[in-house]
């Protein structure tokens, strides 16, 4: 996966992430508005599909509501890279279908840099320096959900196959 790079700081919570005032719908093309409008008003509007969102050290801290990473996903964003999670937000994106990884080389890749994600290897190659950075690998279970679109539609894979159904909606 190969995207152009959004950064953001330490600390960024899920009111930062998709603001309190926005929840008064789950749509997730609604919410994709308003994701990280307080940290960047312009964000929304620029974001590209594929585009990969990068922070610093405990992204996604706060509250555990789901709309953060829900809004994250629908504006587009394949993947976000931290220094370290919120373990709620973790888990959360992994839920809805959203790649998280950890790297501490974060630093050294700027808003705007284009790097690409070699999720199996747990490593990020920074396109306008080629350097490698070491970062998290996805656990094999964990890319299951990501690669069926969350847990809820790998719950839905498994009782389809239980019952002897295709594995594909």
């Amino acid at each position: 996966m190969t995207g152009q790079v959004w950064k953001f700081g330490d600390n960024i919570d899920t009111d930062v992430i998709i603001p309190a005032r926005r929840l008064t719908t789950s749509d997730p093309a609604q919410l994709a508005r308003y994701c990280m409008e307080d940290a960047d008003e312009a964000f929304a509007g620029l974001v590209n599909r594929g585009d990969i969102l990068l922070a610093g050290e405990n992204f996604g801290c706060g509250s555990s509501r789901e709309h953060a990473p829900i809004a994250i996903r629908a504006a587009g964003i394949s993947c976000v890279i931290a220094k370290s999670f919120a373990r709620i937000f973790y888990r959360n994106a992994f839920n809805i279908g959203l790649p998280t990884i950890e790297c501490a080389d974060v630093d050294k890749i700027a808003s705007g840099d284009h790097i690409k994600v070699d999720f199996a290897n747990g490593e990020l190659l920074h396109i306008e320096t080629g350097a490698i950075y070491k970062a998290s690998r996805i656990p094999p279970f964990m890319q299951e959900l990501i690669d069926d679109g969350g847990l809820i539609a790998h719950i839905a894979k498994g009782l389809r196959k239980e019952a002897g159904g295709p594995t594909r909606p």
